[in-house]
């Protein structure tokens, strides 16, 4: 729990203590319950595990479906708008800013969101969508809007625009 509470202290300058970070931060909590509900998720409990998602989206503005994967040490900063699809995966020490989507562009059964590497980070309304893969420590600017795979290292911007991509 401190590894995850660190996390944020990291990311954020603006985090005076930790207990600022426990109650006053929405992604902590989203995130907290998003475990829970990946719990339930997880033994087929499906609607109990939405009851949870729903809660959570209600007190938070941050929605994550309680089927999404989520790794270790993820930092939601702000947080009020950010979406996480059924199928998203996110690896671990990524940090996501507000506004942004792991969403999907089809109704097909399987996996339809996003799955983001390792120590990625998502800037303020970016809208990554569909069953793509975005490499570790990618960065995709803010309001960039995402389609294709992202090399691993790479930095995104507007629609689908690569300005820097590791060799």
């Amino acid at each position: 729990m401190m590894d995850f509470l660190n996390a944020y202290r990291r990311y954020d300058p603006a985090a005076k203590s930790f207990f600022e970070i426990v109650l006053c931060y929405p992604g902590p909590k989203a995130i907290l319950f998003h475990r829970v509900a990946h719990f339930f998720y997880s033994i087929h409990l499906y609607l109990f595990a939405r009851l949870i998602s729903e809660m959570s989206r209600f007190i938070t503005g941050i929605e994550i479906h309680p089927g999404a994967k989520i790794g270790k040490r993820l930092v939601i900063d702000h947080g009020m708008g950010v979406v996480v699809g059924e199928t998203a995966v996110i690896g671990d020490d990524c940090l996501i800013y507000h506004g942004t989507t792991l969403g999907g562009v089809n109704r097909v059964n399987g996996p339809r969101h996003p799955t983001v590497g390792n120590k990625v980070i998502i800037g303020a309304g970016a809208k990554v969508l569909g069953p793509i893969h975005i490499g570790d420590e990618a960065m995709i600017g803010a309001n960039a809007i995402i389609t294709k795979d992202v090399a691993m290292g790479s930095t995104v911007i507007g629609a689908n625009q690569v300005i820097n991509q590791r060799l």
